[in-house]
């Protein structure tokens, strides 16, 4: 069985504050295989990483990412970090340049849950600045966005990701033949809706699949157990002390 794959969900947000430039520096440390952010753009168009729509959750700014242009975007600070304001993508892949980890960016949506136009472009004309497209993972929930991602070509991966609730609407025949029609080969579940036979499933048709949400000892073990081809996690030392 090949190796698990882990990945830093966030920078490690159990450990350090979620996609901070800080966050990202201590995984770089870490014996692991990727490292996940999230992105949104600004008003003026910059490709910023950041979880939420919105700022009020993790700095101390507040509205929505999409209302602000970067340069007032960059007077908030992320809280935790003792100062630290909302990184670019460019300033987070300038710290993979020349790093063996790939860099996993999740493409976002809006505070209204709607596609920002040209995001697709815009992230990997970031990557391709910093000479990491080809180590790099684009995922994401918006089937047509990763579509566009593929269908760029030159990265290390395009992977779909899925909400459990697929899988009680149009079920695992429907996922299949969606992303056979999209042409996708990776697909993304939350860590409690997988197990072993639908992980047999799919990769019995072909897919490989990634997990997200495994972040204390037991789903973790359960991953590890199961051989999925990569879990993200909030705690990387406790997965990486786990698969030994």
């Amino acid at each position: 069985m090949a190796r698990v794959a882990i990945i830093s969900h966030r920078g490690g947000s159990f450990l350090w504050p979620e996609n901070s430039l800080a966050a990202f520096r201590k995984t770089l440390l870490l014996p692991l295989e990727q490292a996940e952010c999230d992105v949104h753009l600004s008003a003026d168009g910059a490709v910023v990483v950041m979880h939420d729509a919105t700022l009020d959750r993790t700095t101390d700014g507040t509205g929505p990412v999409a209302a602000q242009a970067l340069e007032a975007l960059r007077r908030w600070r992320i809280r935790g970090t003792g100062g630290e304001g909302v990184p670019t993508l460019a300033e987070l892949a300038a710290l993979f340049h020349g790093a063996a980890m790939r860099l996993r960016v999740e493409i976002k949506t809006d505070a209204g849950g709607r596609p920002y136009p040209g995001i697709v472009g815009k992230t990997l004309a970031v990557l391709d600045a910093a000479g990491i497209r080809d180590r790099s993972v684009l995922i994401g929930f918006q089937a047509p966005v990763m579509a566009e991602a593929l269908a760029a070509g030159g990265l290390a991966g395009v992977s779909w990701l899925l909400e459990g609730r697929a899988l009680q609407e149009i079920g695992v025949d429907g996922i299949v033949a969606a992303a056979r029609a999209y042409g996708f080969r990776d697909l993304g579940f939350p860590a409690r809706s997988l197990d072993t036979e639908l992980l047999a499933r799919l990769r019995g048709d072909g897919f490989s699949v990634n997990v997200w949400g495994a972040n204390h000892r037991e789903e973790i073990a359960r991953m590890l157990a199961l051989g999925v081809d990569a879990f993200a996690t909030d705690d990387p030392p406790l997965a990486i002390a786990m698969r030994g």
